[in-house]
């Protein structure tokens, strides 16, 4: 039987549920992000929650944006494409401060509300150093997909994503891997990404009450099944997709504007059983092998 296509256009509920939660953070823009997406309504950041399970999910996707901001360092990046962006501005950021061009996607009816928002932010910036374009993209449609690097000047390019590897089967990532070789192969360049997850129990995660409605969002799209075995797994699907890390990002708690906030709710039992569980997440630069 033929197989039928998906509707991705079902994984954007998640990227609203993310950006309130990082409007507790200091990732640029997100917290006047957040108070567009509830206006009328005020968007007042809640640091009076007790759970720890909740603290460790925001510190976690702090950790996350800031990893791939660190990858940016030290490699050339005037051009950078970010694929499955959600409501992250890291673009907006970007070409505040430097002399780059940076294509920003994600899904249609996402990217038509986060052009909203890019209208109304900003008002309240000053004129851009660079160029940065927010455009639609299902990043596994090899025509749209060559059609916005097109719209890149010639050199190196940096392609970025941090949620969207777990919404993908293991065809649907060597898809995505082909495309991201084919690009590099003709021009160059880096792709980082944040979302080498490795598979763990979620079930212990609701037994512990830290069911929520991201928690049931991930469940239905089947993320823990998307997820790799392991990190030598992980590794060994990109080598053989063409690819070998050139470096992995470091995790800095000094960095973490939430990090007080889950120490002062966590007691010390609490923090064992977390550190017991290890970590699940890293951030890979990679490189064409």
């Amino acid at each position: 039987m033929e197989k039928q296509p998906r509707d991705y256009s079902t994984i954007s509920p998640s990227a609203k549920a993310l950006l309130l939660m990082k409007g507790l953070t200091d990732i640029p823009f997100a917290c006047e992000a957040a108070q567009l997406m509830l206006a009328p309504e005020p968007y007042v950041p809640d640091y009076d929650k007790k759970e720890p399970w909740y603290w460790g999910r925001v510190v976690h996707f702090e950790n996350r944006y800031h990893s791939i901001d660190q990858l940016l360092q030290g490699i050339p990046h005037q051009n950078i494409l970010e694929l499955s962006s959600g409501f992250s501005f890291r673009g907006l950021a970007a070409v505040q401060q430097q002399p780059i061009h940076y294509i920003d996607t994600d899904l249609p009816d996402l990217i038509v509300t986060k052009q909203r928002f890019l209208h109304d932010l900003l008002q309240h910036l000053p004129p851009a150093k660079g160029q940065l374009d927010t455009l639609p993209l299902n990043a596994l449609d090899e025509q749209q997909f060559m059609a916005v690097i097109s719209r890149f000047a010639d050199g190196p390019l940096a392609i970025v994503n941090e949620g969207l590897l777990m919404y993908l089967d293991q065809q649907e990532k060597s898809l995505l891997c082909s495309l991201i070789r084919k690009t590099l192969e003709a021009r160059g360049g880096y792709w980082i990404t944040a979302d080498v997850y490795i598979k763990r129990n979620y079930e212990s995660d609701q037994a512990s009450g830290t069911e929520d409605q991201l928690t049931s969002f991930f469940a239905q799209h089947r993320i823990n099944d998307n997820m790799f075995d392991n990190f030598d797994a992980a590794a060994a699907f990109f080598h053989e997709e063409g690819f070998e890390i050139d470096k992995e990002a470091r995790t800095d708690y000094s960095r973490l504007t939430t990090f007080n906030h889950l120490m002062k709710n966590t007691d010390p039992a609490m923090l064992e059983k977390m550190r017991q569980r290890g970590k699940t997440q890293a951030t890979w630069r990679l490189r064409l092998r």
